[in-house]
């Protein structure tokens, strides 16, 4: 791995829970969230007419989830809890940051192009079905290969680190961890489909927000820290006995790290990979109200970078701090590099703070993470097999039964085949800090040809199949290229370190570019965005603001509908939201990658007591801001709502399933749009989205 200093040894820490608390937190645990989650559907499916059986519903939540929800989706990840400790042990308190920064713009850009495809392809389920429709099956196959490329390593790195945490502080086999983890998200995202993930996102981000918040006072609690102060005075110990290569004068507490940098760019461009290229991303935002997508995306992209900033901060501090203290459980001697890599810096801190309460905290909170991000790359793979691959190449006609059965099979078999293919990397000795690093050289390619695919209307067929399979290549033979001639050799040693994957991952993402440019200036397309609107994807109605519905529609005297060619207040309504995220997205990314920590770098400063509090301090504010958003926005904003209109369904007032059996039985088909909370909420995302 990028070893600054290299840490030989193995691991003698003794689990300081037992095999049977593993256990009954990845089976037991998973077990009951999976039971509650069939019980919730059951109930919505009763009151609010939420009926799962039905694609539209399954898929996209009939296109009606609001802003709270959206903004508390599958962003903690167990990559971002466990690798932004690792890298702060590793680089000092550039490490946080720089892990924080390559994610949040990500995801506040994102927003620009959920809003882009509301706006140009209203119906489409998948990221992919644009590509198709726009170029073709060839290039529909190209990027089908790059997306499941992306979510199988995703998945990977996911499973890798957490696994590895839970063998380490249960003592649970690693294997049986890796395979154990997917299956209550199996179970639950097998019935509830993407509003199950919805609200198991939420439900398990408030969870680990808590734990997060606890950790971030329980820091400071313990008697040998006591304050903020005396922990900046462990770190500069600390940096005393092993100075940090290519840190500021050896320092863990200074903006300027050439370790830290490269890194930052590294995983910037890999997370811009992992983003574009999820097909969870895409359905999210299509199951997004048209008001909700770009401030979901954006507030939960601001909202997500104080958990890696300040968790990461403080649990790498805690680690580097004690960890020549008798109650650190390496003591007394340092971290191996192979335990490093592994995440094992967070739940050893935790440790060292809480004892088996810690390393209990931090096993519930890998596997919340785990499972809530497995949940969104399931669905993801599941969509993809049911839209893509099946009605497209099999049963063009296919019916709500046929796409369902199909979604349930992609369910089990890849929550099976990450699990193997987890499984597989670990017996060849690869680890989530291998998996971290080079992400980006299979994640990347696709990037900039799915961007030009949403947002530019000149790139040519030829260039979006030709540009992404040329960048893939040239990031391959660059990586391995590196590898060979840094590291002497290609092995899964010299092809972890950081320059390699950092090389990699730049070709990878930077070569299509050119690729694309280049071919499409031979011969361009101007492509005309309302021939997306030609090809009909979603299997029921499509109102005019954007979200299914079970009836027959008919456009009001002045309600102009989707069908005008995209002209419509709604389309006007869209255009400005598409502006805002823009804003956003420049704004979010000069913010945290140019004008806050460049001069910092640039300057060469080195923190002294006062502005290491005062660092701290923002961060853990940020996170506890953060927490209160996740918590309580999805309640207020429509969460009420839903709890209300279940209580009257339940009571018998206002029972939207009777509704619909007596209706039909009157020779009628009406139901009422099965949303993210009801006929009233969704009214209400319309005159949102009016003005």
């Amino acid at each position: 791995m990028s070893n600054l200093y290299v840490r030989e040894g193995i691991s003698s820490v003794q689990p300081p829970l037992s095999q049977a608390v593993g256990y009954i937190v990845v089976v037991a645990i998973g077990v009951i969230i999976a039971l509650v989650m069939m019980l919730i559907t059951k109930v919505l499916k009763k009151t609010t007419g939420e009926d799962n059986k039905k694609t539209e519903m399954f898929m996209t939540a009939n296109r009606t989830v609001r802003t709270g929800l959206t903004a508390s989706a599958s962003w903690l990840w167990s990559t971002a809890l466990l690798g932004s400790s690792f890298v702060g042990y590793d680089y000092g308190v550039a490490g946080p940051f720089w892990f924080a920064a390559g994610c949040s713009p990500m995801i506040v850009f994102f927003a620009l192009l959920g809003i882009s495809c509301k706006r140009k392809i209203p119906e489409a389920h998948t990221s992919l079905e644009v590509v198709r429709i726009r170029y073709g099956r060839v290039a529909h196959v190209v990027f089908m290969i790059l997306c499941l490329v992306n979510n199988i390593f995703a998945c990977a790195n996911m499973l890798l680190g957490a696994a590895a945490v839970i063998t380490a502080v249960t003592g649970m086999h690693i294997i049986a961890a890796t395979f154990l983890l997917p299956v209550g998200v199996t179970v639950y995202t097998f019935v509830g489909g993407i509003k199950a993930t919805f609200l198991t996102d939420y439900f398990h981000t408030a969870i680990i927000m808590i734990i997060a918040c606890y950790f971030s006072v329980k820091a400071f609690s313990i008697e040998e820290v006591g304050s903020v102060g005396n922990l900046f005075e462990l770190v500069q110990a600390a940096a005393q006995r092993h100075p940090v290569s290519g840190n500021q004068d050896g320092t863990y507490l200074t903006m300027t790290s050439k370790g830290a940098i490269l890194f930052g760019i590294l995983h910037t461009l890999g997370n811009f990979g992992l983003v574009i290229m999820d097909t969870s991303y895409f359905i999210k935002a299509f199951s997004a109200s048209p008001a909700a997508v770009v401030p979901g995306y954006t507030i939960g992209g601001i909202a997500y970078f104080a958990i890696p900033w300040g968790l990461g901060t403080v649990m790498s501090s805690i680690a580097l701090g004690l960890e020549n203290q008798p109650n650190f459980p390496t003591f007394p001697r340092r971290m191996t590099t192979s335990e490093v890599s592994g995440g094992l810096v967070l739940p050893y801190a935790a440790i060292t703070m809480a004892g088996k309460g810690g390393a209990a905290a931090v096993l519930l909170m890998t596997f919340m993470a785990c499972t809530s991000t497995l949940s969104a790359q399931v669905i993801a793979v599941s969509s993809i097999l049911s839209f893509d691959v099946y009605r497209e190449y099999f049963k063009k006609k296919a019916t709500d039964r046929d796409l369902i059965r199909s979604s349930h099979f992609g369910v089990i078999f890849f929550a099976a085949f990450s699990a193997g293919f987890s499984t597989m990397l670990h017996y060849v000795g690869i680890d989530l800090g291998w998996t971290l690093y080079m992400l980006g050289v299979v994640t990347c390619p696709g990037i900039f040809p799915m961007i030009f695919t949403i947002l530019w209307k000149r790139q040519s067929k030829a260039a979006a199949i030709l540009s992404p399979v040329l960048g893939l290549a040239t990031g391959l033979a660059v990586w391995l290229g590196t590898a060979s001639h840094f590291g002497g050799e290609v092995s899964v040693a010299s092809t972890g370190e950081v320059l390699p994957c950092l090389y990699g991952t730049v070709a990878s993402c930077m070569s299509p570019i050119i690729y694309s440019v280049l071919i499409t200036l031979v011969r361009p397309q101007n492509y005309n965005w309302d021939d997306f609107k030609k090809e009909k994807l979603a299997l029921e109605k499509i109102e005019s603001d954007l979200t299914t519905v079970h009836h027959d529609h008919v456009p009001q005297a002045g309600n102009e509908s989707l069908e005008d060619g995209g002209h419509g207040p709604e389309s006007k309504e869209l255009k400005r939201w598409g502006r805002i995220a823009a804003v956003w997205a420049a704004a979010t990314f000069f913010g945290h990658w140019v004008i806050w920590p460049l001069p910092m770098f640039g300057s060469r400063y080195i923190f002294g007591k006062r502005f290491y509090t005062a660092w701290v301090v923002v961060a853990i504010i940020w996170l506890w801001l953060s927490m209160l958003v996740a918590i309580f926005y999805p309640i207020f904003d429509g969460g009420i709502q839903q709890i209300r209109d279940v209580y009257r369904g339940l009571r018998g007032r206002d029972n939207i399933a009777g509704t619909v059996a007596s209706q039909e039985k009157g020779g009628t088909s009406a139901s009422p749009s099965a949303g993210s909370i009801s006929d009233a909420t969704r009214t209400g995302d319309v005159q949102e989205i009016k003005g």
